[in-house]
């Protein structure tokens, strides 16, 4: 990202958003000084938003009182967890406040898994500041705002394609039940049990119970 602070003539300063009675309150989540220092000079001027906080870890931000700002700025690796669990926990929480992702990566699969995880904005660290106060007003307003991505994969799982019966099957494998047990507890017999296990096989494209385990535990894990 081009840090280097720019002074905008008066007429090119976008006013601040007249929807809100104040301009919005960014609590920014980065590990680098430099960056931190170089956005806080940005967002000085630029009269829609305000840097009203900043940290270097999840933990700090997941600690932030509720109502203490309108957005979140969340680098994609803090100084103790990374984005995607700062999302889950975020989730699990119940918090509100719209997260947008600052990441250095132009990975689509970590694109898809920010927002599949609840992250509103995603924008990255070497593009222009524009674009991250482009896509922060509009995340503000209560817009998603994301790099060109096919939505309609964002969901497009190999789990997506399994029945409800067929994710209990993958849940319980996860927790290591053998087939004897399984049999045992739902009241069918094993070698049902085995036919079943084969179909899920097949509809993950995988060759063992240690293979589905896997892709069901990174799924889960987001």
């Amino acid at each position: 990202m081009n840090m280097t602070p720019r002074t905008l003539p008066a007429e090119a300063v976008p006013p601040a958003d007249v929807a809100g009675a104040h301009p919005v309150r960014v609590h920014l989540v980065e590990p680098n000084p430099l960056v931190v220092s170089a956005l806080g000079v940005c967002f000085a001027g630029d009269p829609r938003f305000e840097l009203s906080a900043s940290c270097e870890s999840g933990a700090a931000l997941l600690e932030a009182p509720r109502g203490s700002f309108d957005v979140a700025v969340v680098a994609w690796q803090t100084t103790d967890i990374g984005a995607a669990e700062i999302l889950r926990a975020w989730r699990a929480a119940g918090r509100t406040e719209p997260v947008t992702v600052f990441s250095n990566t132009r990975d689509l699969g970590t694109v898809r898994q920010a927002v599949r995880l609840g992250a509103q904005g995603y924008c990255y660290q070497f593009d222009d500041p524009s674009v991250l106060f482009d896509t922060l007003h509009a995340v503000a307003n209560g817009r998603i705002c994301v790099p060109f991505i096919d939505v309609t994969a964002i969901n497009d799982t190999p789990l997506a394609s399994l029945t409800v019966r067929e994710r209990e099957l993958l849940d319980v494998l996860a927790r290591g039940w053998t087939n004897q047990q399984i049999a045992n507890r739902t009241g069918i017999s094993e070698n049902t049990v085995k036919y079943h296990l084969k179909n899920l096989y097949e509809k993950l494209g995988v060759r063992n119970r240690a293979m589905a385990v896997a892709i069901y535990s990174r799924e889960v894990e987001g």
